[in-house]
């Protein structure tokens, strides 16, 4: 467990837009998204992690940010890097930040996995949110949910 008034979350990568369109991160500069662009706030650390799903720790102090925040800092940290990479035309991902308040026993006693009370969050590159949002079954897995849950950030080109 984290220590108290430290949130933690590990990230995972969906990257779900044709090839060629926008180049794929390797686990480093998928670290670097968020190790850059979360280095404003001092009160957050990002760490690359060596586990087969999560790819990035970050670790955040409760008292000054709420988790949606920290979803929000990661989804804009997405959008500045694939906007320096020059494209900003309807080729664009959609990017999605997708999070879910672990509350069953870990799957591993490994220490770069999800445990209980940390946020499991999958950063999505899409080329249509809707789409995506609709074949996972969003609403239908978090409908009744409450914010301290799960919670949704959406970037959508346009």
């Amino acid at each position: 467990m984290t220590e108290s008034g430290t949130g933690r979350m590990l990230l995972s990568h969906n990257f779900d837009m044709p090839e060629g369109v926008f180049p794929t991160l390797s686990r480093e500069e998928f670290t670097l998204v968020f190790t850059d662009g979360l280095s404003q706030y001092p009160e957050i650390n990002c760490r690359q992690l060596n586990h087969a799903h999560w790819m990035v720790e970050i670790l955040f102090s409760t008292d000054i940010f709420s988790p949606p925040q920290v979803g929000e800092f990661c989804a804009q940290s997405l959008v500045d890097k694939r906007m320096s990479q020059g494209k900003t035309d309807d080729s664009f991902p959609d990017i999605l930040i997708l999070a879910g308040l672990k509350k069953t026993p870990p799957l591993s006693s490994d220490a770069d996995a999800l445990q209980p009370g940390q946020w499991g969050v999958d950063v999505v590159e899409t080329q249509s949110a809707e789409s995506f949002l609709v074949a996972m079954e969003w609403e239908e897995k978090t409908g009744g949910k409450s914010i301290e849950d799960v919670f949704k950030v959406e970037r959508r080109k346009g």
